[in-house]
C-alpha cells in the first residue's frame, strides 16, 4: 500500500489571495466538488495567513482509505495542523451531528479554522444549525438497508420529499429513519433547527464553482493518479473488511476497485465506472453548492 503520495496539486493558475476577508482572522470555510482543487486553497490559505486545516469530507473521516478518497497527503499534513482526517474506524456509525460535535470545540481556540470539504450537509448543519434528532435505533436502520430507494421513498412525506435530493438514497432513507423512529417526519424536525453554531457572516464563506468540462477531465487525470499512486493495494488491504452496506465503504472508487479485485470486472471498467460515479457525485455536488451557497464567494478555477 502507498502511504505517501508526492502529488502535484490538480489545480489551474489562479490567484486567491486576494479573495475579501482572508486577512481578516476569521474562520475560513471552503467548499467544493471533488477534485477541485479546494484542498490545495486550504493548504495555501493556511501557509499565507496561519491557521488549522479541519475536514470536512464524509469519506475522509475513516482511517482505512487515504489515496482513494484524495485525503491530503503526509507531505502535506506537515506543512499546516489538519484535524478530523482518518480519525474514525473503517466501521464507525458517522452522521453530520456526529461531525457538528466534534468540530463545535475547535471553533474557540487560537488558531484559526480553516473547515474545508465537500459535504455540503456538513456545512449548512455548522451555518443554518442542525436539529437534535435522537440517534436511529438499529433496527430501524436494518430494516432501512433492506428497502429499495423507490420503497423508502413512498413513505417519506411529501414535504420533507420535496426539500431533499429524492436520487440521493442516504438522503432518502435517512428521511425514512427519522420518520419511523420518531414518529415526525424530517422537515418538523428541521423547522424546530436551533441557532447554527457558526453563523456566515461570522466567516470568509469560498465556494468553488467549477465549469463542467473543466472539471470532468480533473476527476479522470485524477483517479489515474490514484491508481499510480496505490489506490488499487489501499482497497486490497480492505477486502476482508469490505462492508458495501457501510458508509466507508461506499466511497467513490472503493466499490469499483473492489469488484476488479474479487473478478466481477477489468480493471478498465472498474476504472470507467469509478470515473462515471465521480462524475455523477460532483454533478450533485454542484446541485447543492449553488441551491444552498448562493451568498458565498464563488471562485471559478480554469487550468
Amino acid at each position: 500500500m502507498a502511504h505517501t503520495q508526492n502529488r502535484q496539486p490538480l489545480r489551474g493558475p489562479a490567484d486567491y489571495a486576494d479573495l475579501p476577508g482572508l486577512s481578516t482572522g476569521l474562520p475560513v470555510l471552503i467548499a467544493g466538488p471533488t477534485a477541485s482543487g479546494k484542498s490545495a486553497l486550504a493548504l495555501e490559505v493556511a501557509e499565507r495567513f496561519g491557521g488549522t486545516i479541519i475536514n470536512a469530507d464524509a469519506s475522509q473521516v475513516y482511517d482505512c482509505w487515504r489515496v482513494v478518497t484524495a485525503r491530503p497527503s503526509i507531505e502535506d499534513e506537515a506543512r499546516a495542523p489538519h484535524l478530523l482526517y482518518g480519525h474514525q474506524p473503517y466501521d464507525a456509525p458517522y452522521s453530520a451531528g456526529h461531525w457538528l460535535r466534534e468540530v463545535t470545540p475547535l471553533l474557540g481556540g487560537r488558531d484559526r479554522p480553516i473547515i474545508v470539504g465537500g459535504t455540503g450537509l456538513y456545512f449548512s448543519s455548522l451555518t443554518e444549525g442542525m436539529a437534535d434528532i435522537p440517534a436511529t435505533p438499529p433496527e430501524i436502520r436494518a430494516e432501512a438497508d433492506g428497502m429499495i430507494l423507490e420503497e423508502l421513498l413512498s413513505e417519506v412525506d411529501p414535504e420533507t420529499a420535496a426539500r431533499i435530493d429524492c436520487r440521493n438514497r442516504a438522503r432518502v432513507q435517512r428521511a425514512w429513519e427519522v420518520q419511523r423512529a420518531t414518529g415526525r417526519p424530517l422537515c418538523a424536525w428541521q423547522d424546530d433547527t436551533p441557532p447554527p453554531v457558526l453563523p456566515i457572516d461570522q466567516a470568509v464563506p469560498i465556494v468553488f464553482d467549477t465549469d463542467k468540462q473543466w472539471l470532468e477531465e480533473r476527476i479522470r487525470r485524477r483517479f489515474d493518479l490514484m491508481l499510480e499512486q496505490g489506490a488499487l493495494e489501499e482497497v486490497a488491504a480492505m477486502r476482508d473488511r469490505y462492508d458495501p452496506a457501510l458508509p466507508s465503504c461506499k466511497a467513490i472508487g472503493v466499490p469499483e476497485l473492489m469488484s476488479y479485485l474479487t473478478g466481477q470486472m477489468d480493471l478498465e471498467t472498474a476504472r470507467d465506472r469509478a470515473a462515471i460515479a465521480t462524475r455523477q457525485f460532483a454533478k450533485r455536488q454542484r446541485t447543492w453548492f449553488r441551491s444552498r451557497m448562493a451568498n458565498w464567494h464563488r471562485i471559478s478555477p480554469t487550468g
